[in-house]
């Protein structure tokens, strides 16, 4: 190519060049204006949004600090509000960098908890105190700053001014609010009226708190931020008042608690006063003898008392376990403590299908096989569950039977008496009779049960009896509650048909009456016919004795004259030999008739109580020797002997000495009869503690058995000289004067009576004395 073409080319592509770079630079420079465009008005939307969000921020009173991770602080809210952080945190004094006086106070008040938002994000809330008064710290992180957000502490405010702080002010119970130092922020008009203070300015000024137990539970609230409950009793108006505290951190992580009391004391006392319902109820049920077990809803055992432990001699501490019905009745079938059934299983599904019953079942037997029958009682709960009552009923059971048995002994008795017998009840009513009854008023069973009570029986009665004044008397026994009109009363009537009726009545101990009624017209008679027949004996026995008496007093007279003419004979000196001895036998045969006379009359003198003693002081000792003098003689002319024994300090008694000398005659007398060659009678005294004991031994043939039980008899024939008085008069003189007299006799070795003396006669027919001292 020539070089002009050359030239031409370059010059045609550098013109091409020009004006293509000239369009695309006119096509940059329009993007560039468009972009501008886009930025400016990118950049005026920033900056309203900016001005906006100031406004945002500064139209609150709160402001925010963020850290970037260079150090550097941003400080955003409206420069007042950074003024007045500032003057509370620093006391009034300026400063040059706001927002490092408030990151030293956070740091202060957060400490580990800000280097955990730096390092790792984590989130806090914090409270600062400041001189003016409380600020909120939120710490967060975003977009790899740490955020602080600080606000004033306006909850009071906020509650107070809304519809939920006019809820507050008027509910009843005390609400508070404390902020994060635990001071009183706010309070209801009910914790002001609780503590008496007129507002919470006047509270705060006198450092009142409601309690420091709830302060306690407000600060762990507030140190956990999470709600707390606690339980405080208080004593204020004179009287003690339970509260339930409760205290809720404020949302929003101020630091704030919102506190409430709520008066518990109603429900504490109700609590207490069934607490000790319950307490006693139970102290109750352990005092029964009857055992009691509450299962509750869950069938487990809720309760019982210590006789049921004691029925079926339970472990207690297995008992505590709470054991349910179910292993209950195994426990108890497992130590023979139920009923053996066939199918325990049915039996046991049965027994816990009560659980299901809205009413009490029927009363149920146990019969266990130690021998034992239980009454068994379940009813259903009020709380839910069952009541299970067991009765040991075997004594029970053991005394009806035994009732049942003597009942029907008791009838059959009655029914076997002839006396017509009825038993009337407190009401008058009839409770049972025998068959007597029947047969002797004439009626029939059905009409005294159609009859019932006492005045219809009465009325049934009167057509035999008919005496209207007997039968008030009787139905004032039976009716009359009093206890003087219920004593035995009896008596006698004479019936339409000419019997003699017996009646009489007994009040018995459940409040009955027995009233019995008998024919006693056959025991009349016969008591009329003994009482005449007893008459005439008293009357012939009168007779025996005035005629005893007299014979006896008309023989005397002869008998006198026989004894001494046959004296006047003896002492004759021309009178043979042969002539003198039956002169004297004479005499004394004569004597003992005499003397026999004489205890006749003495006999007939204390049968007809005519016989009086002279009592005086008697030496015994004494007429021991004066009554052995007298027979000494006979005695030792028998080839026997006679010992008198007689103790020297024995002291006189009270009584009359002839007698208990004639007393001792007879004995001795008797004795001297019965001893034979070479045997001994002993005559002995001995003092007794009010007595003294003369005993008249001897060593004769003795006394048969069988006639010892009469030997004090008069006129009844003895072994030892035929029929006489001599003993049946010792035994009267010595009751005479007081005491008694035995025998003892073993045949073939003797006999020995003693006379048992009082030391002072005792006795109606002592004749009256003048003691003086």
């Amino acid at each position: 190519m020539a070089e002009a073409d050359i030239a031409y080319v370059a010059t045609a592509g550098a013109a091409g060049l020009a004006l293509a770079l000239s369009a695309w630079a006119a096509r940059m420079r329009a993007r560039l204006a468009v972009r501008n465009q886009a930025l400016e008005a990118a950049l005026a939307a920033a900056e309203l949004d900016r001005a906006e969000r100031d406004g945002a921020l500064r139209a609150f009173e709160d402001v925010r600090l963020a850290l970037t991770p260079g150090g550097r602080t941003v400080q955003l809210g409206s420069a007042s509000t950074w003024d007045a952080i500032v003057r509370d945190l620093t006391d009034g004094a300026t400063t040059e960098d706001p927002g490092l006086v408030v990151l030293d106070a956070v740091r202060a008040a957060a400490g580990p908890r800000l280097d955990a938002l730096l390092d790792r994000g984590e989130g806090f809330d914090a409270v600062l105190d400041g001189s003016g008064g409380a600020w909120t710290v939120e710490g967060r992180s975003s977009a790899g700053a740490a955020w602080l957000r600080l606000s004033r502490l306006g909850l009071v405010g906020t509650a107070a001014e809304s519809g939920l702080g006019l809820l507050a002010d008027a509910w009843p119970a005390p609400t508070w609010i404390t902020d994060a130092a635990g001071r009183l922020a706010w309070a209801n008009r009910a914790w002001l009226a609780e503590m008496k203070v007129e507002s919470v300015e006047v509270a705060r000024e006198k450092g009142l708190s409601f309690d420091r137990g709830a302060d306690a539970i407000i600060a762990e609230a507030g140190r956990l931020h999470q709600p707390q409950e606690g339980f405080r009793w208080t004593t204020g108006g004179g009287r003690r008042r339970a509260w339930r505290i409760v205290a809720e951190p404020a949302p929003g992580g101020a630091g704030a608690v919102l506190a409430f009391a709520l008066d518990m004391t109603e429900a504490e006392e109700t609590r207490d006063t069934l607490r000790r319902h319950v307490e006693a109820h139970d102290e109750t049920l352990n005092h029964l003898a009857d055992a009691v077990a509450i299962f509750g809803p869950s069938k487990r055992l809720a309760f019982h008392n210590t006789a049921f432990q004691t029925l079926f001699s339970l472990d207690p501490a297995w008992l505590d376990e709470r054991p349910t019905h179910a292993e209950l009745l195994d426990k108890l079938r497992q130590r023979r403590l139920l009923p053996e059934v066939v199918d325990y299983a049915g039996w046991k599904a049965k027994e816990l299908d009560f659980y299901g019953s809205t009413h009490a079942s029927p009363d149920d037997s146990w019969s266990l096989p130690d021998g034992r029958t239980l009454r068994v009682v379940r009813q259903p709960h009020p709380l839910g569950g069952m009541l299970l009552l067991l009765s040991d009923i075997t004594d029970e059971l053991q005394l009806r039977s035994r009732f049942n048995a003597q009942l029907q002994v008791q009838m059959a008795t009655l029914d076997k008496l002839n006396d017509a017998v009825a038993v009337f009840g407190s009401d008058g009513r009839i409770r049972l009779h025998n068959e007597a009854f029947e047969a002797f008023w004439g009626v029939s069973g059905e009409q005294l049960r159609a009859a019932s009570d006492f005045d219809a029986i009465s009325a049934l009665c009167q057509a035999t009896l008919p005496d209207p004044s007997l039968w008030l008397g009787l139905k004032a026994r039976v009716a009359d509650p009093d206890p003087e009109s219920r004593v035995p009363i009896s008596g006698e009537g004479r019936t339409a048909d000419g019997r003699i009726a017996s009646w009489q009545t007994r009040p018995l101990p459940d409040g009955a009456t027995l009233v019995g009624f008998s024919d006693v017209t056959a025991r009349r008679e016969l008591e009329q016919a003994l009482a005449a027949k007893a008459a005439a004996l008293e009357e012939s026995t009168a007779l025996k004795r005035e005629f005893v008496g007299s014979v006896s007093y008309e023989l005397r007279t002869p008998l006198t004259t026989i004894v001494g003419y046959s004296e006047l004979l003896e002492i004759q000196g021309d009178l043979p030999e042969r002539s003198r001895q039956h002169a004297g036998a004479i005499r004394i045969a004569a004597s003992q008739l005499a003397s026999s006379i004489d205890d006749v009359l003495d006999m007939a003198q204390i049968d007809a109580g005519e016989m009086e003693l002279t009592l005086g002081d008697v030496r015994v000792c004494d007429l021991l020797d004066t009554a052995a003098d007298k027979v000494r003689a006979r005695i030792e002319g028998r080839g026997a002997t006679l010992t008198v024994t007689c103790p020297t300090n024995l002291k006189p008694i009270r009584a009359d000495a002839q007698r208990v000398g004639q007393m001792l005659d007879h004995l001795l007398d008797n004795a001297t009869r019965a001893v034979g060659e070479e045997g001994a009678v002993t005559l002995t005294a001995e003092a007794g503690p009010a007595e003294v004991r003369i005993r008249v031994a001897d060593t004769g043939r003795g006394i048969p058995y069988h006639l010892q039980a009469h030997v004090f008899d008069r006129f009844v024939r003895r072994e030892r000289g035929g029929p006489g008085v001599g003993l049946a008069l010792v035994k009267a003189l010595v009751e005479l004067h007081g005491g008694w007299a035995e025998v003892e006799s073993e045949p073939g070795k003797g006999a020995a009576f003693i006379l048992h003396l009082p030391l002072e006669a005792e006795s109606a027919a002592a004749a009256p004395e003048l003691r003086l001292g």
